[in-house]
């Protein structure tokens, strides 16, 4: 049995996705509990220099969202970076499960013999597919995932290792 591209892809960028999504939900109790506007961590960072949670959704949002499209050649969804609250960050992870969830397993069939062309620190950058997969996308993806619990945990909400591995 070969591992095809989409099963390398998708059902865990799925899975992380949803797992974040409840992972927010556990920040909006934390908040709660502790009487803190939930805004404060949908801004918190690890360090003074690096992006905040919010933008580490975003990130791994489109790095899923576009991945996906890139492999299965399909139209990558466009979704504005323009999320403020809590409300309108699982907004965003739902948005992007349904796309993941949209796209065709048979679009990602003969994917890993094309190439996957993104735009890099403002560059044109070409890959293998499997390099893309595998050196890119997966790696990328999972970057801004773990960072963003990573933030949360940071900050106090009470999260453990199953919460970011659930489902598997």
């Amino acid at each position: 049995m070969s591992l095809s591209m989409y099963d390398a892809a998708v059902p865990g960028m799925v899975r992380s996705l949803k797992n974040l999504d409840a992972i927010l939900d556990k920040a909006v109790a934390y908040s709660e509990r502790k009487k803190v506007d939930p805004t404060v961590l949908v801004g918190s960072r690890l360090a003074i220099d690096m992006l905040p949670f919010s933008t580490q959704i975003h990130r791994a949002t489109e790095t899923a969202r576009g991945g996906a499209a890139r492999l299965a050649q399909v139209e990558i969804p466009s979704f504005p970076d323009e999320d403020k609250t809590v409300a309108d960050l699982k907004n965003r992870l739902a948005r992007t499960i349904a796309f993941l969830e949209s796209v065709p397993t048979e679009k990602f069939t003969g994917a890993e013999d094309r190439t996957v062309t993104q735009k890099l620190a403002g560059k044109d950058m070409t890959f293998p597919a499997k390099q893309y997969l595998f050196g890119f996308l997966i790696p990328n993806f999972y970057f801004h995932v773990t960072t963003a619990y990573a933030i949360l945990r940071h900050n106090g909400v009470e999260i453990g290792k199953i919460d970011f591995l659930r489902g598997i």
